[in-house]
């Protein structure tokens, strides 16, 4: 890669994240640690970026608009068996053919794995759900439009007339910030918003949580328990919570120890 090409990178991993090592140039540039390291230089001695040790950082950074809540890169890395056990038992519910609605989410993600056998008509605000199902199923996929935020890999739009309000699913798959007596709660408006457009697109909302998320709180609230057909969960879930879902007239889907395994689910009918 020439110097100018690696300097575009350099300066452009540096602004999206703000303090980049040495490793992770390289992994970008394929240059060695010493090119990289003459590069930092220069580009500090030119001001446009500041070297720190083992890496660089930002001289400012360039505010975009985002969304209350962790990144999706951080959340991914959290409870990782339960969310593909939750997942599969997600999929389990659905028939070629349908018609489906997925919302963004690091849980939800997980369906494109077993969504690989299947071939079925899929909705999703999610940039990266949308990606992997094009390239590794045949499962027909739409997306809303509206702005791309980075920082959750989701398509929001506020306006009313987009394409959201033309695709009717059976059921939509959800995650959640967090649940409680309240119902389904989330930590930005314009999420809110969204995915309120999208429930009403839907005959069934299912919503697809690890068991630490009934511990969860926040200060909007979404959509009561009641508007909740199906929650499907691992075995963390503690039986007072299971008492409210159940008293709410929400199916308790448990899957226990993070197994995938479709004869190991519990179905707790309300």
């Amino acid at each position: 890669m020439h110097e100018k090409d690696r300097h575009r990178v350099i300066l452009s991993a540096v602004q999206d994240r703000s303090l980049v090592t040495v490793v992770d140039l390289c992994t970008l540039t394929g240059a060695s640690e010493a090119t990289i390291r003459r590069d930092i230089n220069t580009l500090d001695e030119q001001k446009r970026l500041r070297r720190v040790r083992g890496g660089a950082e930002a001289r400012t950074t360039t505010p975009f608009v985002g969304l209350a809540g962790r990144p999706f890169s951080v959340n991914e890395t959290m409870n990782n068996a339960e969310k593909q056990a939750i997942a599969a038992a997600a999929v389990e519910l659905c028939e070629d053919g349908d018609a489906i609605i997925i919302n963004g989410g690091t849980t939800t993600f997980q369906m494109v794995h077993p969504l690989a056998t299947r071939r079925m008509q899929v909705f999703t605000n999610s940039f990266p759900i949308a990606e992997h199902l094009l390239k590794n199923t045949r499962n027909t996929v739409m997306l809303p439009g509206g702005i791309i935020y980075r920082e959750q890999n989701i398509i929001l739009s506020p306006f009313d007339n987009d394409v959201t309000r033309n695709f009717y699913a059976r059921r939509m798959f959800m995650g959640a910030q967090g649940i409680g007596p309240l119902g389904l709660m989330e930590q930005d408006p314009l999420l809110i918003q969204a995915e309120q457009k999208l429930i009403g697109q839907a005959d069934e909302l299912i919503v697809l949580v690890d068991s630490s998320k009934f511990a969860n709180r926040s200060s909007l609230v979404l959509c009561p328990l009641e508007r909740i057909d199906t929650i499907i969960t691992d075995d963390g879930i503690d039986d007072r919570t299971a008492a409210m879902l159940e008293s709410a007239d929400v199916t308790l889907i448990v899957v226990p120890g993070g197994a995938a395994q479709k004869d190991g689910v519990a179905r707790l009918p309300a």
